[in-house]
């Protein structure tokens, strides 16, 4: 028979409820800093908000936020709730957007993590066979470095790939599946030479055309260029590699881009040069968690872009 102890220590498995909407207001204090600023952006009001915070530290038996003058700052319980609720929200997202599809008569939706090189052109064309084939089946693709895709489908929000092989796969199933090469597109006339191979650290001295700053080929170039003791000076950034190369013929700047997008957009008099650093040759992974190849619309995407 349990002691008087017990029955005030034991904590019941229903005791740990917590409301999704509450880990978004708890979330929302650590990014804005305060729980002010949190209950404006949960279109609550400041009572309210610190009643749910004061909760939600009820049901889980422990402070969570440090409050001061100063803002609120998670306690050592709240910095490892913190974790756990952004794995359950994005969770619950995925959970929302594949109900959805179901929903609309739809099978499923495959969250798919690319980095630029890949969808600037090896990718489009599989993915439009796979949807034509799979007409039940919606792509949600979203463009990121590879580190950050590692880090997505660690974390479950994603379940297939494209990555460049420097990163480590461990813990995931890897294939390869492609080989990327960056190369240089510059205005003629440009490195005051015949164009023989060019070393990236030569072209940090001119003005660069690129893409936008999120994009996952420009953080690898930013990079790159940061171990050079750099920062590429950009005079302009687009979004399509058609349109970053006429700026370059137009001589406006040097770009780097893939050397497949490089051949098909390049505009006389730019020539193509290629890089003599290393890391411009990649090859491209295809990865996924082992829970994700449990989906069959996973399957049958990695499927289709493995195909010859």
């Amino acid at each position: 028979m349990p002691t008087a102890r017990s029955k005030h220590t034991t904590r019941r498995t229903v005791d740990y409820r917590v409301d999704p909407f509450d880990l978004h207001l708890f979330s929302a204090v650590l990014e804005h800093g305060t729980i002010t600023a949190a209950a404006q952006a949960s279109s609550l009001s400041l009572a309210a908000a610190s009643a749910r915070l004061k909760t939600l530290e009820a049901v889980v038996g422990t402070p969570l936020l440090g409050r001061s003058k100063a803002g609120a700052s998670p306690t050592d319980a709240g910095k490892a709730l913190a974790r756990h609720a952004r794995r359950v929200l994005a969770e619950l997202e995925a959970l929302h957007v594949e109900m959805a599809g179901f929903g609309r008569g739809l099978r499923g939706t495959v969250r798919l993590l690319s980095i630029t090189a890949a969808l600037a052109e090896p990718l489009p064309p599989r993915l439009g066979r796979f949807l034509v084939q799979h007409p039940d089946i919606d792509l949600d693709v979203q463009e990121l470095p590879s580190d950050a895709i590692m880090d997505g489908l660690h974390r479950g929000l994603g379940d297939v790939g494209v990555v460049s092989d420097y990163v480590d796969t461990r813990g995931l199933m890897a294939w390869p599946w492609a080989d990327d090469q960056l190369v240089a597109l510059l205005p003629r006339g440009w490195l005051g030479r015949a164009p023989g191979a060019v070393r990236f650290a030569e072209l940090l001295e001119k003005p660069f055309v690129g893409l936008p700053a999120d994009a996952g080929l420009s953080r690898y170039l930013a990079v790159q260029a940061s171990r050079c003791g750099r920062v590429p000076h950009h005079r302009v950034r687009l979004g399509q590699f058609a349109a970053i190369a006429r700026l370059v013929a137009d001589g406006v700047g040097a770009a780097v881009m893939p050397l497949s997008a490089a051949q098909r957009w390049r505009v006389a008099p730019a020539v193509v040069v290629p890089l003599a650093d290393a890391w411009s040759r990649r090859r491209l992974l295809l990865c996924a968690t082992p829970q994700a190849m449990e989906l069959a619309g996973v399957q049958a995407l990695l499927a289709t872009l493995r195909a010859p």
